[in-house]
Formats: structure tokens, sequence, C-alpha cells
């Protein structure tokens, strides 16, 4: 293959333009924020489902302790009412008096374990209040380092995004004055060879594999004409001939 000297020297304009654009891609495929953001998103969701689960709890005691306190408002109702009878001498008959005696003894008994009952749903459900407050807290501080995390992460994206731009119009009239031929095989390079395609003999050495050229190789390379598009013999990427190839 031929192509002009200076068509050659631009496929080494190319090749940075390329590498730079393609360590940037790397760049925002491995952000240290979208980690973050990856672990902070699985954080955020296990916390809002067991701090769902745990409103179920506190819902439910909630209830539990409405039932508890009706349930004792409503003994002590009937205690109120026997006793009140009995203090304005509504009940004559002694064995009536006795049986009701008897009833209030039991009422006071029944109202103990409902109180006792009471109060154990009130401790388990202000230790659930108190669970369910933390993990809340937790759960806006994760919501919180999320929001700045892809604030960053977003700024970062839109840094490269932008300088990838840049590259991108420079490279246009680089890839403008290279033959079609020649990109071709740059391209077809770039893609086996990691992404460099080209690289400049220099100091009698190839920029790509970084190897040395032995006497025989450079012999060769100074009987070919200018225009003539040189491969490496080792790693098969073009070569381009500069003042520092030491030829």
């Amino acid at each position: 293959m031929k192509a002009d000297p200076d068509a050659q020297l631009k496929l080494l304009d190319l090749q940075k333009l390329d590498a730079a654009a393609d360590q940037l891609r790397h760049q925002r495929a491995h952000l240290p924020e979208d980690t973050e953001v990856s672990a902070l998103d699985v954080r955020r969701a296990d916390v809002l489902g067991r701090s769902r689960d745990q409103q179920i709890v506190v819902d439910d005691l909630t209830a539990a302790q409405e039932k508890a306190d009706a349930d004792v408002e409503q003994v002590k109702a009937r205690r109120k009412r026997d006793q009140d009878r009995m203090d304005q001498g509504l009940i004559g008959n002694p064995k009536d008096l006795e049986r009701m005696q008897h009833e209030l003894t039991s009422l006071e008994r029944r109202i103990a374990t409902l109180e006792d009952e009471e109060l154990e749903v009130m401790e388990d459900l202000e230790a659930a209040q108190t669970e369910l407050t933390a993990m809340r807290n937790d759960l806006a501080e994760t919501e919180e380092r999320l929001a700045k995390v892809t604030e960053a992460r977003d700024r970062r994206y839109a840094e490269i995004d932008a300088e990838l731009a840049r590259i991108a119009g420079e490279r246009e009239p680089v890839v403008a004055a290279v033959p079609a031929d020649l990109l071709a095989l740059y391209d077809r390079l770039r893609t086996s060879k990691g992404g460099v395609g080209v690289a400049e003999l220099r100091a009698r050495q190839c920029g790509g594999c970084m190897l040395s050229l032995d006497n025989a190789d450079l012999a060769d390379i100074r009987s070919k004409a200018d225009d003539e598009v040189i491969r490496c013999e080792q790693c098969q990427r073009i070569l381009v001939r500069t003042s520092e190839s030491g030829l």
C-alpha cells in the first residue's frame, strides 16, 4: 500500500486523538461514583424494604395497644358501675351483695392482668417505633448521599462527554486527510491490536510493541520509498517514519 508521507503522519495525530478518546470512554465506564451509586441504590432498596416491614410491625402493635386500652377501659367501666350500685345502696339482697363483691375482686384481678398486657404492648411499640425511626434516619442519610454522588457522577459524565465532543471535532479534519484505504487498515488494526493501529518508528524501535528492529529490518525500511506504507514485522502495526526514526 502506498500513501503520501504527510497522510501517514496524520495517522499518528489520529492515533493520539483516538487513544485519548478511548481513555475517556474507559474513565466514563469505570467512574468510582458509579460504583458508589450502585452500592447506595442497593442499600436504599434494603433499608426501604426493612422500614416498610417495620411500619407494619408498628401498625400492628398500635392496633394491639388500642385494643388493650379499650379492654382496660371496658373492665374499669364495669367495675365503676358495680361499685356505684353498691355505694348507692341499690343492692339490698345480702347474697347479691356478696356476689357483687366477689365480682369486683375478679374485676380488679382482670384489670391488673390487662394493664400488665397493655404495658407490655406499649413497651414493644416504643421499641418498634425507635427502630423504625432509626431506619427512616438511615434511609434519609442514604438518599441524601445518593443524591450528592449522583450529581457528582452526572457532572463528571458531562465533563467527559464535552471532552469527547471536542476530540471528535478535532478528529474530523484529520480523518479527511487520510486516504480511505489507509484509514480502513488503521481501523482494522486498532480493533485487533488493543486500540493501537499505528506507531512511530523512533530510535529504531516500534512505538507499538516497543521492540527494536534489527539491522536487516532497518535496511529493508531504508530501501522503501517514502510513500510506501510499512508494517512492523513483530506486531504488524503501521510504522510511520519520522526524522526521529534513526534510519
